[in-house]
């Protein structure tokens, strides 16, 4: 259950009543209070945007800079400043460009996604996952085994869209807030963030369609642009027709279709890019798949990524066929990547230090992908990290000096690594 704020709870309710209503004075919710706590929300460590300004900077004229804020909010001559763009690496040798707007910026974004949220959460199906309140990735999963394990559902369609977030079309999200929002305080605030120019290598660029990832405001706008391309149009249009059944799980712009019919699938998957193709977005031909899990004679049971992981059909302690799930290959070698970069940058530190904070990124890890039937690969991941901090630790100063027995007592009980360990558990239908 998601604890709401008073003035979360008074917009839900006014949604909740006017459900075929645009709301006009969403506005009036944003005042100096919530502009203080949106702000104390941030990250304090966070990047800074074009002005190069802090957390600490920012907050140290606090007092001021909000009021004046809130009045250039409601008067409409807050001007959104450009976003400063970075990359990022993907672990597949690629990068990904990452807004960076100013912390004030960020500030008035949290603020408007805070009155927003409540009127959308009335909106949105079960079925999205990504960026809500009380949502998670592992609820996702949860859903997804459930639905391919006891319902059948053994025809998958794993969707990959090309550029989601720099594809979607202005003119479209706008008719789509037309639908839920006609305040035009927030309305004008959301078509300047629209149109904010992109900072990057010393020349400044205004894109005509896309949200910059890295804005607060982001991943609601386009999980609304989804909602009406995508969910909405599956759910209420698509489904009713199918001669089986299916499902629709999408987590931001990652999403799987499931069907106990293979004919349906088949259909979905020559439509679906044309209904996407409608609002500007493309299905990437190589990586979007129509899957099979059923091993039949002569076809291999398919496997599939999502969210992190590999999944794959097989046989629980019951003997009975069920979709099981492991770290995929691809985020195995990026975290070991990562965790080996790590210890050799801070070799440097003392022992005690490196174990201390490693055990923070194991935790991490663990906090993650420590899910049923995948203790093998977390189990791989603690063994290799374990070596790789031996190997670094040789190396400090340029010559053998600690052996593995000797090793093997620090990490276990000196100074312990932290051992793996099972976090979500979906076993408690014991299939």
């Amino acid at each position: 259950m998601v604890k709401m704020s008073t003035v979360e709870m008074q917009i839900a309710e006014r949604a909740g009543k006017n459900p075929g209503e645009a709301l006009t004075n969403l506005h009036q919710f944003i005042d100096e209070c919530m502009l203080t706590e949106c702000f104390y929300s941030l990250n304090k460590n966070g990047a800074s945007g074009v002005d190069r300004e802090t957390w600490a900077k920012y907050n140290e004229r606090r007092s001021e800079r909000i009021p004046q804020l809130h009045d250039e909010f409601k008067s409409g001559k807050y001007r959104a400043p450009n976003i400063r763009r970075v990359y990022i690496p993907k672990g597949d040798g690629k990068q990904r460009p990452l807004g960076l707007p100013t912390v004030e910026d960020k500030l008035l974004q949290t603020a408007v996604t805070k009155v927003l949220t409540p009127v959308y959460e009335t909106r949105f199906y079960d079925t999205s996952y990504g960026f809500r309140p009380g949502k998670s990735q592992h609820q996702a999963l949860e859903k997804l085994y459930k639905e391919v394990s006891f319902e059948g559902k053994r025809y998958i369609i794993d969707a990959d869209m090309k550029n989601y977030f720099g594809s979607i079309d202005h003119q479209r999200l706008r008719e789509f807030l037309d639908l839920r929002i006609k305040d035009g305080v927030v309305r004008k605030m959301i078509d300047k963030w629209l149109k904010a120019g992109i900072f990057e290598e010393g020349k400044t660029i205004y894109p005509k369609e896309g949200t910059p990832q890295g804005g607060s405001i982001s991943p609601l706008l386009s999980n609304i642009y989804l909602h009406h391309v995508l969910d909405e149009w599956f759910i209420e249009q698509i489904q009713p027709l199918l001669k089986g059944q299916s499902f629709i799980i999408r987590f931001a712009d990652d999403f799987l279709l499931g069907f106990t019919n293979k004919g349906d699938a088949k259909r979905v998957m020559e439509v679906l890019p044309k209904r996407l193709g409608k609002y500007g977005l493309t299905l990437h031909p190589e990586k979007t798949r129509l899957i099979e899990l059923n091993e039949t004679e002569g076809h291999k049971a398919g496997t599939f990524d999502f969210l992190g992981f590999t999944h794959y059909m097989g046989k629980s302690r019951k003997g009975r066929i069920i979709l099981k799930r492991k770290t995929s290959s691809k985020k195995l070698r990026a975290s070991l990547k990562r965790m080996n970069e790590w210890i050799r940058d801070n070799r440097h530190l003392k022992v005690g230090e490196i174990i201390s904070q490693m055990n923070q990124k194991l935790r991490g890890h663990y906090g993650y992908y420590g899910i049923t039937f995948n203790s093998r690969l977390i189990d791989f991941y603690f063994e290799r990290s374990k070596r790789l901090l031996h190997y670094w630790l040789n190396r400090r100063g340029g010559k053998r000096v600690l052996n593995w027995e000797r090793y093997c007592k620090l990490i276990t009980e000196w100074t312990p690594l932290l051992a793996p360990r099972i976090y979500h558990s979906y076993l408690i239908a014991k299939p």
